[in-house]
């Protein structure tokens, strides 16, 4: 099918671009790029040699982008801590999974396991001719155990000292080796999915506000933007005075920070499931953030154990969550913008147009546009905002092949 033209036709179609929706629309997609797209009859009319593939009774809109996960690198041992396993072989099947949420591009953070001497391209390879887009965040990262842990993506499983984190010559080659602004430094130190008990120094600031600017410098003298996990008022205050492009999490911001990081066009990775020291993001934090402009993507940060005393989402224990939770999670969030009147394009933008512009690929996909990517979803209502679970997903199409078909029983 990938050579052959074809026609999709839709219920209507969510472009979440400057299209908007189409009611009783159609894709027209060539060679696996969108070749046009509108009303059904007036498209049926200017390619009628093309194949119509009927989905009228489904909602067609771009498929997910979950731009911050730890699927590859953490997840496997994670998830199978007691059982000899085959570390990529369990990471390209935890990619597959993913596919089947509806999700065909993901934004992975490599730290440096301390189990796992792989390099960067050791993960890059791994996952050559998958049938989904990945993009590296290259990482140092600080673990809050008593006596604080760091490692960085060009060191591979050898632990470093704090001074090794801030060497220009390691600075630049994490920014080099890195594909987008992920969590390339961790201001705090992480829990990372280990119990309270284990982490005692979780949320430690690691840096001082030179040390940041220093950092931001090397990464901006690269030509690469850099994003930090952070988490808590102070270290907020301190990535945006060090001028950084993204923050992920920032759990804890308060609405000066908002405003701050608004004004200098800083964009915001948003976790309601956790990933800090700190409570996660709430569907009303989310709307501010909305409300004053700042560019916000939801993300998993899968595999995570759910954030205890979340009222906003619906786990009741710390089982690990995957990508399969990403439109479960962005649900209460989509839903309070849709009733402070955004409408549905700008609503779905948080869970594809905006984290693959993060990623460096909103030319690619992300949105349902002429000579972008055949990338979409076959659904039973918008992902997110009418539907949560992967179930409600009946197709999901990767660059006009289809790749995951959910048969409707019966």
């Amino acid at each position: 099918m990938e050579s052959a033209g074809y026609i999709i036709k839709g219920k209507k179609i969510v472009t979440v671009s400057r299209l908007g929706t189409i009611e009783n629309g159609a894709l027209v997609v060539l060679n696996g790029k969108i070749l046009d797209l509108g009303n059904w009859r007036k498209l049926q009319k200017r390619y009628p040699s093309f194949f119509v593939i009927d989905y009228s009774a489904y909602v067609i809109t771009p498929s997910l982008v979950d731009c911050h996960t730890h699927l590859l690198e953490f997840a496997p041992s994670s998830l199978y801590p007691d059982l000899p396993i085959d570390h990529f072989d369990v990471g390209k099947a935890l990619l597959l999974d993913t596919l089947s949420s509806g999700i065909t591009a993901v934004g992975e953070q490599i730290c440096g396991h301390p189990h796992f001497d792989f390099s960067i391209n050791d993960y890059r390879k791994a996952v050559l001719n998958m049938p989904l887009d990945v993009s590296f965040a290259t990482t140092s990262i600080s673990i809050g155990f008593e006596k604080l842990a760091h490692f960085t993506a060009v060191t591979h499983s050898k632990i470093v000292e704090k001074a090794d984190l801030i060497d220009p010559n390691v600075v630049q080659m994490i920014a080099q080796a890195s594909d987008y602004p992920g969590e390339n430094i961790f201001i705090n130190a992480t829990p990372a999915n280990f119990t309270v008990d284990e982490v005692p120094r979780a949320g430690e600031v690691i840096y001082t506000l030179e040390e940041l600017k220093r950092i931001v410098e090397i990464y901006h003298q690269c030509g690469k933007r850099v994003g930090v996990h952070v988490a808590g008022e102070y270290s907020i205050k301190m990535a945006l005075d060090a001028e950084v492009d993204v923050l992920h999490h920032a759990h804890g911001i308060t609405d000066e920070l908002i405003e701050q990081a608004s004004k200098q066009h800083v964009e915001i990775v948003a976790t309601p499931m956790g990933g800090t020291h700190l409570p996660p993001n709430s569907p009303e934090e989310v709307l501010r953030l909305v409300n004053n402009n700042i560019t916000v993507s939801i993300s998993t940060d899968a595999y995570l154990p759910p954030y205890q005393g979340n009222t906003w989402l619906p786990f009741k224990d710390q089982t690990l969550r995957g990508p399969d939770v990403l439109m479960l999670i962005a649900h209460p969030a989509m839903n309070l913008l849709k009733e402070n009147n955004y409408g549905e394009n700008e609503i779905l933008a948080l869970l594809t147009a905006n984290p693959a512009a993060l990623l460096g690929r909103e030319n690619s996909f992300g949105r349902l546009e002429q000579g972008l990517d055949a990338n979409f979803l076959v659904a039973e209502g918008i992902p997110g905002l009418e539907i949560t679970s992967v179930e409600s997903i009946s197709k999901v199409f990767f660059r006009g092949e289809k790749v995951i078909d959910r048969k409707k029983r019966s």
